[in-house]
């Protein structure tokens, strides 16, 4: 599907609201574990599954390195050249620890998330109802109090 194709199919895509926006309150940076969620479709060479599928809504728990990230995205208008120059641009787990070692974070997690971000159905259902919670509990379970969004 070309990106005009693409656009015009989703003018009138309306966004979700919610009525109740919760406040919290973030702890300092300095003290914060933080993580990676990234909708690149990044999976381990060798993992489960080589490539993501049209409309995948499954989640990969990836792990603190970056070495051995394969990119799978599926959409074939997703500009592959910043990851093949430098995967930080899409996975910037060392800019993450240089922060870390500098004291501008507390700590790089030992987990990260990727989504395929390709989506048809854009009701999101699976990821809204079963990947993004079992996301959230990894992410949870490893103490993870802030993520980094990484929208590719």
């Amino acid at each position: 599907m070309g990106d005009q194709q693409m656009r015009s199919s989703l003018e009138d895509l309306e966004g979700f609201s919610f009525d109740e926006a919760p406040w919290t309150a973030p702890k300092p940076l300095a003290d914060s574990r933080v993580a990676i969620v990234t909708t690149a479709g990044l999976r381990p060479a060798g993992g489960d599954g080589a490539d993501w599928n049209p409309g995948d809504q499954a989640m990969q728990i990836l792990p603190a390195s970056a070495e051995g990230l394969v990119l799978a995205h599926f959409s074939p208008n997703f500009d592959r050249t910043g990851w093949i120059v430098d995967p930080n641009i899409v996975f910037p787990v060392d800019r993450l620890r240089e922060m870390a070692d500098e004291g501008v974070i507390g700590s790089v997690a030992d987990v990260h998330v990727s989504f395929m971000g390709a989506q048809v159905d854009h009701t999101l259902e699976t990821i809204r109802l079963d990947t993004g919670p079992a996301a959230a509990r990894a992410l949870i379970d490893d103490d993870v109090d802030l993520v980094l969004l990484t929208p590719v």
